[in-house]
């Protein structure tokens, strides 16, 4: 009897790994394929955009059934919360690893007494392309051209340093 007690207990054991496991897994998974759908919903055709919406939504009512599983609570807001932050953040930064460069055009406007400072500042960061005008006595405006996202993190630097307004168009993919 006492065997037949354990061996229930172990096969309860490794259907809660089991059962675990899955739901670990399946929330991950909606989580990719949820934050997919957003960013295709907005960037892509409706073609695409209905299909990604298609299986999320599909998968979504998986997730549900297993909502309701025999796993405690806790269990479950645990899980629902790191796969989030996990699911996310991955495909966040697959997003950004596939991201094409694109041309920027950034107009800044700095006080004309720091202009050629900021002018001296771009060719160090590594001879950015840019052009300036004065506008008045008081200020000059930058047309500073980023071909990568390395040289609009270092113009982003420059924006900070001077306090400076500034307006961003994009280009196309090249």
């Amino acid at each position: 009897m006492l065997l037949y007690i354990c061996n229930k207990k172990k096969e309860r054991i490794k259907m809660d790994m089991k059962l675990f496991t899955t739901f670990v897994v399946l929330n991950i998974l909606n989580v990719v394929v949820q934050t997919i759908k957003s960013l295709v919903t907005n960037k892509c055709g409706k073609e695409i955009a209905s299909l990604v919406n298609a299986v999320a939504y599909g998968l979504y009512q998986v997730i549900l059934v297993y909502s309701v599983c025999d796993l405690p609570l806790w269990s479950k807001v645990i899980v629902v919360a790191l796969a989030n932050l996990v699911g996310v953040y991955v495909v966040k930064l697959g997003e950004e690893k596939i991201q094409k460069d694109r041309l920027w055009k950034i107009e800044v406007t700095i006080p004309t007494a720091e202009a050629e400072q900021a002018h001296q500042m771009l060719e160090f960061m590594g001879k950015i392309p840019h052009s300036y005008i004065p506008l008045s006595s008081k200020y000059t405006l930058f047309n500073i051209y980023c071909i990568d996202q390395e040289q609009s993190k270092k113009v982003k630097m420059l924006v900070e340093h001077y306090g400076a307004k500034y307006f961003i168009a994009e280009g196309k993919d090249f």
